[in-house]
Parts: C-alpha cells; sequence; structure tokens
C-alpha cells in the first residue's frame, strides 16, 4: 500500500542526511510501526510521505502511484495522516474540525451528503469524542485532542492512516482504545504506519517493525526479528533486558539502570 523506496532526505542548511536509504513496506491489513530514538528519522519519513520534506533520492509510492506526483485531493482520499504537531490559528468546535476529514470528497462547493454524516459520526464513535463534540478545540486537554484529531482522520476514510505518536497524551485506558481500535481497522484490510516510541505496546499490535537508527533501517520484521537485547541496545545505547509480555507473550524491553560509583 505505501511503499519506501531508497529514500534519502536532508533538512535545508543541515550537515547530514535525516534520511539515508529507507526502504519498507507499509500493507494492507497489518499495523507497520516505525520506531527508533530520538532524531532517528522516525517523523522525517512522515513529512517526507507528505511532502513536507523533499527527497533527494528514492521514492515514496502509494500502490502504484508516486507520492510526489498524485494530485493533493487524490492522496488524502488514499492516505489520512496524523502529524506530531498541529496548531490550528482559529478555535473551531470539534465537530467542524473533525467534518474537515470530508473535505477531500467534497471539494470546494459541495454540500456534505448522507454518506459524508455517516462517515462524520462512525468516527466520532470510533475514537469515544462524541461528548466533546461541542467543544472548541482549545478548551480540549491534550489526550481529548489528540482523540479528534483522530476522528478527523478516520472521516477521512481513507485505504491507509498514517500516525506519528498516536499515545501522546492519552492516559492508560485511551492509550490501549487506540491501538485496539488500529487493531481492528488493521483487521479490516486498512493499511497502518504507526511511529512510536513506546516499543513494549508496539511489540503487543504491530504485525510488523521498522527499526530506524540515524536515519537508516537498523533492523525492520517482526516484533521478535526487532526486539532483541543486542539489537535494541545498540541502537538505543542503553543496557537492557528483553522478556516476555506475560498477558499476550510479545516481547517486552525492560531498561537497566546504570550504577555509578559517586
Amino acid at each position: 500500500m505505501i511503499a519506501f523506496r531508497d529514500v534519502a532526505a536532508r533538512y535545508p542548511r543541515a550537515s547530514d542526511d535525516a534520511l539515508r536509504g529507507v526502504s519498507f513496506d507499509a500493507q494492507r491489513g497489518v499495523i507497520t510501526a516505525v520506531a527508533g530514538p530520538n532524531g532517528s528519522g522516525k517523523s522525517t519519513l512522515v513529512r517526507a510521505l507528505i511532502g513536507r520534506v523533499p527527497t533527494s533520492r528514492g521514492e515514496i509510492r502509494v500502490d502504484d502511484a508516486s507520492s510526489r506526483d498524485m494530485p493533493r485531493d487524490l492522496f488524502a482520499r488514499r492516505v489520512a495522516v496524523i502529524t506530531q504537531r498541529e496548531e490550528l490559528t482559529f478555535p473551531v468546535r470539534a465537530i467542524d474540525y473533525i467534518t474537515l476529514g470530508r473535505f477531500p470528497h467534497l471539494g470546494l462547493w459541495h454540500a456534505a451528503d448522507e454518506r459524508d454524516r455517516d462517515a462524520i459520526e462512525h468516527a466520532i464513535d470510533a475514537a469515544e469524542v462524541r461528548p466533546l463534540r461541542e467543544r472548541r478545540i482549545d478548551t480540549l486537554s491534550g489526550g481529548e485532542w489528540q482523540r479528534v484529531r483522530l476522528a478527523r482522520a478516520l472521516a477521512q476514510g481513507a485505504d491507509a492512516l498514517v500516525l506519528d505518536e498516536p499515545p501522546a497524551f492519552l492516559d492508560v485506558a485511551h492509550e490501549m482504545a487506540v491501538f485496539e481500535l488500529l487493531s481492528r481497522l488493521a483487521a479490516a484490510g486498512q493499511a497502518i504506519l504507526l511511529v512510536s516510541h513506546q516499543l513494549n505496546l508496539v511489540a503487543r499490535f504491530a504485525g510488523a517493525m521498522v527499526l530506524l537508527h540515524r536515519g537508516a533501517v537498523a533492523a525492520s520484521g517482526t516484533p521478535d526479528d526487532v526486539m532483541r537485547a543486542d539489537v535494541l541496545e545498540r541502537v538505543y545505547e542503553w543496557p537492557l533486558v528483553v522478556s516476555r509480555d506475560p498477558a499476550v507473550g510479545a516481547p517486552a524491553l525492560v531498561p537497566l539502570r546504570k550504577i555509578t560509583k559517586l
């Protein structure tokens, strides 16, 4: 569904590439998780996908089309993206913001029809934000705002959903609810590309993982392939052990303390 092929990118005035020949696929029906330390290139992948940072080499494809050549309205109907940061100029109501998710289907001069309204209502229920729908977004907590942003992305009805750090600001219950929702969407055939620092949570839900280190792929495969102590210690530069999640048997990272003498 979304394919990165030898993608390289560098920010203006930077001395090194933020991405150095990254290649992997995010397939339909699978949660593909991208993990790695701060500055490893995770968010840059998302920015390259939506054209906010230019690529100097390689290609990003959505099915059989280059994302670079795809018209923006068509791209938005195929791929819904939740970036890590977003600031709105005007404090609109949550329902008005969520309705923006239908814009790629409507254009400038078409009113929402019953199908659009159904998509909006379904997204509101899926993201569990019905009590927030009449609230202005500048009155929402960080976690509430994240869930409203998820509802907007769901309302797009795209074939793929790309999320950069979706658990940010969420409490444990809503964090788990979001991952359970993503799991259901993947099971229904949607492609889910997820950027996250939450390695243990990702290992529970992802079918594929990509570990980035200094802009390149350090490991990829299943969570069992990637969540190995020798690999993670080298990438994160911290002592750790990998055990098993007692609830589901997924690999689980346990960071160790560094004991130093005073």
